[in-house]
């Protein structure tokens, strides 16, 4: 982007929001839901509509933009889905902003889990021991994807070679209240799965 460009969008909100909505018009979240679960619980409003959502940059699931040239993530039954993932409250405190997880969340805290989703390497070379796995996949090297609910840190046994595809990763799921460097989940030990 040109610093012009930049200018224009630091300085006209109307203009960054016009053109979020128009890209969200055309985008999908890429947190599948567990199959069967396309309507809201008994009780539960549906979400809102993507473009609705005023969230601060860097929160909310990541959003899959129509354009991608990767797929979207294939729903699967053995995988936590992203959105429960990603469905995490907030609250600040001492100046800083915590997670406040979900019963089901805290439930998966310390257990062998399944994940699936992007690399996001953390380190130079083909093969990876310590990556990010994020909900959507990078559209810009500089550019994080989504707010720390939508990424997974992982730290494996054994090298896995990077890929753009997207990876199933399994280990022990640690749901994280106050990691110094802000993420939410980090799964240990991990290996990759078919």
């Amino acid at each position: 982007m040109n610093s012009f460009a930049f200018a224009t969008f630091k300085t006209s909100p109307l203009l960054l929001t016009l053109l979020l909505a128009a890209g969200a018009a055309q985008a999908q979240l890429s947190s599948p839901l567990p199959p069967g679960s396309s309507k809201p619980a008994a009780g539960k409003a549906a979400p809102a509509p993507l473009g609705s959502i005023d969230l601060p940059a860097g929160q909310g699931a990541g959003v899959h933009g129509a354009n991608s040239p990767f797929a979207p993530l294939a729903p699967r039954t053995d995988v936590v889905p992203w959105s429960v993932l990603t469905d995490v409250k907030t609250k600040n405190e001492k100046n800083r902003i915590l997670p406040v997880f979900t019963a089901s969340q805290m439930g998966m805290n310390d257990k062998t889990q399944r994940i699936q989703g992007f690399m996001m390497p953390l380190e130079p070379g083909k093969k990876q021991r310590h990556f990010l796995l994020s909900s959507v996949p990078l559209s810009c090297s500089f550019c994080l994807p989504g707010g720390p609910e939508s990424m997974v840190e992982v730290k494996t046994r054994t090298p896995v070679e990077y890929s753009m595809e997207p990876v199933v990763v399994e280990g022990r799921l640690q749901v994280l209240h106050d990691d110094p460097y802000g993420l939410y989940y980090r799964i240990n030990d991990a290996v990759t799965v078919k």
